[in-house]
């Protein structure tokens, strides 16, 4: 630093008693404008404005929130299992979409499927006095929020259900999407089909692997379990694991990817093979710039918009005094062909169709 440069001094940030001064009114009166509190008339609403301009005055929406009669602070809580992953940044911007319609500012964290992490982030939104909260839980065990459920806190899981506790819901019919997606590749004459799914303590995972059971009992087909490889988190662990399951004897012939960074290990792995118009795949979730592959990933799409869209309205429905029991809504999921999912497997009849 040299001698002409000074270290900036910060400056108070401008309050109400600026305001009034500058304005020439009372301190009541900038209290009851910036409050939007009726019986101000127009000329001393606009003298304070133009004062509150002039010094760059925004109100302290904490302490205002303190004072107002209903006690709301304009704010939700909305905990996510990772808020970089695609599924859930969709699902975040749905919930603030629909937040920024009613005035009340999302503040979203990451829980890394940590349950412990869950509760402190939990009890930490709850301290900051948010309205109500929006929940994806880690944890096996969601009695923690009984008491701030007690105090009137309003909250809705979302995508997974909580355990212990009776509170709204918005889910996915996990199951049927993957019986849907094991039906459309066994249609397309594969019996031999790998399954990639996450954590076995995950509740969509458990449900997932549910449906590739169903739908492999349902065609008659024997369950083999070295065709199974649960606890991937990763892409590059499903990368390991496809290798493992074409490199055996008796390979698999098509691949049911649950979880959208699974697909994505299973698309490197087989481009890195050169087998990617061989094996065929169905991937869960949608995936960025799917539609520049060759081929192009068949996909099973939750409605994250949906999920999105219903968990905050029926939170916010809470918020505005729905004291009814509670809801679980559940939310179908769309197979979308693309071509990786209709390439044809060695079973494929003549009226099976082409491969794509």
């Amino acid at each position: 630093m040299t001698n002409n440069q000074k270290t900036a001094v910060p400056r108070p940030r401008p309050t109400m008693r600026d305001v009034a001064a500058l304005s020439g009114v009372s301190l009541k009166t900038v209290s009851r404008v910036v409050n939007l509190e009726p019986g101000v008339s127009d000329d001393l609403t606009a003298r304070v404005r133009q004062a509150a301009e002039q010094l760059d005055y925004h109100p302290n929406l904490t302490a205002s929130s303190l004072r107002r009669s209903d006690g709301k602070t304009q704010t939700i809580g909305l905990i996510l299992e990772d808020v970089s992953n695609p599924f859930e940044a969709a699902l975040h911007r749905r919930i603030e979409e629909v937040a920024r319609e009613r005035g009340v500012v999302v503040i979203a964290g990451s829980v890394d499927e940590d349950e412990v992490r869950e509760r402190d982030l939990a009890t930490a939104l709850a301290a900051r006095r948010v309205d109500g909260l929006i929940v994806m839980p880690t944890g096996h065990d969601q009695s923690y929020l009984a008491k701030e459920q007690r105090s009137g806190t309003p909250m809705v899981f979302v995508d997974r259900p909580p355990t212990f506790l009776d509170a709204d819901a918005v889910l996915t019919a996990n199951a049927t999407g993957a019986r849907i997606a094991i039906e459309h590749l066994l249609a397309h004459g594969h019996r031999r089909i790998g399954f990639l799914g996450d954590l076995p303590s995950i509740s969509t995972a458990i449900e997932r692997l549910t449906g590739y059971h169903d739908a492999l009992d349902r065609a008659g087909i024997s369950v083999d379990s070295a065709l199974i490889r649960q606890a991937l988190t990763a892409s590059d662990q499903a990368e390991v694991a496809v290798a493992e399951l074409l490199a055996a004897p008796d390979a698999p012939t098509a691949i049911f990817a649950s979880q959208n960074l699974l697909t994505i290990g299973v698309v490197r792995a087989l481009h890195h093979m050169g087998r990617q118009h061989e094996i065929a795949l169905v991937g869960f979730d949608d995936l960025p710039l799917v539609d520049l592959l060759n081929p192009g990933v068949t996909l099973v799409l939750q409605d994250v918009a949906g999920l999105g869209t219903a968990a905050a309205e029926i939170l916010f429905r809470r918020l505005d005094g729905d004291t009814g029991p509670s809801e679980r809504m559940i939310l179908p999921t769309t197979l979308v062909p693309k071509g990786s999912g209709e390439i044809l497997g060695p079973y494929a009849t003549s009226s099976t169709g082409t491969a794509s």
